[in-house]
């Protein structure tokens, strides 16, 4: 049996109705005003369109986008790599070491020497004393016939060293690209943040000015009222620090590519698909780190050659000429000879016999280039292992996003329901609103920053695998 409704309690919730209809109106008449509207991005925000093209990127990750944030990229990558004072150095390393295989072809071909003396010579003897002033020139002209490949060698090692200096400047490249892109997509990452925490904090201030009018007339609220404005403070703080932080991560970009820095727009919608991982295994050893430990690796077997190169018998051959002049006294009855000249030709023979020190160095040129070909592995091995543990860390990034946006869903549903119950007879409390919307706000700032790990991750995937100039089309 149903018990009678209380007589007393009827004026109680009768009293509840003004303050319901208060509520109601302010809420309507605030909504009116567009000031909940908390996803409409901020008038001239560039973030805000970034969060736009990042829930549009996660939502169709397999969507072919505009080429437009790719030439940001490239630009800025660009503007950093043509300003960058390490990849200026490594290109002229490069280029020096292409003018030593230059130096060593040259030093095949003849060569020439001319020489010169001008000085007095004094001659005693028993019959007198000679006193005259000589000058003397020479001209010689050689050419080594044969060194045992010592020179071939030499040039083979050249060329090695300038491939290891030119991938080295390749390599150096790489690793200011991937710094650039890393920055650029962190700078969009707190973009995307400081447009959702503003979002939360016009949110918060919207509840305060309703809180406001309704604790005007009833005083029970206040508590109500404090919490949303701790919240609105909250939301605020962490506004402000994913504005410092941007423009801490501008800071870095304008220091590397100079204040002309290209918009943040679109560009969560770059590097959204994890390659392959047998692909990325299969480039990972024909990137330019590798290949430059293969160069080192060759070079140092050259050194070994040329070392034992040395102990071969060496068979040159020279032709030179010589003029004297002399103007002076002569004994009594001596005869002048003022000027005379010659001429020679020779084939030089060089055998070694005995250097006791040469297998010491031939021995260690060999331990040497061993040891360059286990480093290369071992780079190897460990450039594959970084490959699978980056490659897994990808596709929990994305497959995070996938799932956050899943939840992202019901997330609105249920702030938009807790709202509705709050704003009807206060069937739920500003404290379940306020929670249900900062775990609203959270699930979003989770969701860009998955999309941007994935980002990120999918950058290192692609500078370690073929390179992520490659990627961006970037000439060296």
């Amino acid at each position: 049996m149903s018990q009678p409704q209380r007589p007393y309690l009827l004026p109680h919730r009768l009293a509840l109705l003004p303050a319901v209809a208060l509520l109601a109106g302010l809420w309507a008449g605030v909504a009116r005003a567009g000031c909940v509207d908390e996803d409409r991005p901020d008038p001239g925000s560039a973030a805000a369109s970034g969060a736009k093209a990042g829930a549009a990127a996660a939502a169709a990750p397999a969507a072919t986008f505009s080429a437009q944030p790719e030439a940001q990229l490239k630009t800025l990558v660009g503007e950093v790599l043509m300003r960058s004072q390490g990849v200026g150095s490594a290109r002229m390393l490069a280029e020096a070491a292409q003018i030593d295989v230059d130096e060593a072809v040259a030093a095949k071909l003849p060569q020439a020497a001319l020489t010169g003396s001008i000085g007095p010579n004094v001659n005693m003897g028993t019959d007198g004393n000679t006193t005259q002033l000589q000058v003397r020139a020479g001209l010689t002209i050689s050419q080594t016939l044969f060194d045992g490949g010592r020179s071939d060698r030499m040039i083979d090692w050249r060329r090695q060293q300038a491939e290891v200096a030119r991938l080295g400047a390749l390599t150096t490249q790489e690793q200011l690209t991937l710094s650039a892109t890393s920055l650029a997509f962190e700078r969009s990452r707190y973009r995307m943040q400081a447009v959702v925490y503003g979002q939360h904090v016009r949110k918060m201030a919207c509840l305060v000015e309703a809180l406001d009018s309704i604790v005007a007339t009833d005083k029970g609220r206040l508590s109500e009222l404090v919490q949303a404005r701790k919240q609105q403070q909250q939301a605020e703080l962490q506004q402000a620090q994913a504005v410092s932080q941007a423009r801490q991560v501008e800071a870095k970009l304008r220091r590397m590519a100079g204040d002309g820095l290209p918009a943040t727009d679109g560009l969560a919608t770059l590097m959204l698909t994890v390659p392959p991982l047998p692909e990325l295994l299969a480039s990972a050893e024909r990137s330019t780190e590798i290949g430059q430990l293969d160069a080192a690796a060759n070079a140092a077997r050259e050194m070994a050659r040329v070392t034992e190169a040395g102990t071969k018998p060496q068979v040159s051959w020279s032709v030179g000429g010589s003029t004297n002049l002399s103007a002076g006294t002569q004994p009594p009855g001596g005869v002048a000879s003022p000027h005379n000249a010659g001429v020679n030709a020779s084939v030089m023979l060089s055998i070694p016999l005995l250097n006791p020190a040469i297998d010491h160095s031939i021995q260690a040129a060999r331990r040497r280039a061993a040891a360059s070909v286990l480093q290369r592995a071992d780079v190897l091995e460990q450039r594959r292992q970084r490959v699978v543990e980056v490659h897994e860390q990808a596709t929990a990034a994305f497959e995070r996003v996938r799932m956050v946006s899943l939840v992202l869903r019901d997330s609105d549903r249920l702030r938009n329901f807790t709202l509705q119950q709050w704003q009807q007879l206060g069937r739920r409390s500003l404290f379940d609103v306020m929670a249900a919307e900062g775990d609203h706000y959270a699930l979003r700032v989770q969701y860009i920053n998955a999309l941007h790990d994935g980002q990120q991750l999918n950058a290192t995937l692609w500078s370690l695998g073929g390179g992520l100039s490659e990627w961006l089309r970037i000439t060296p």
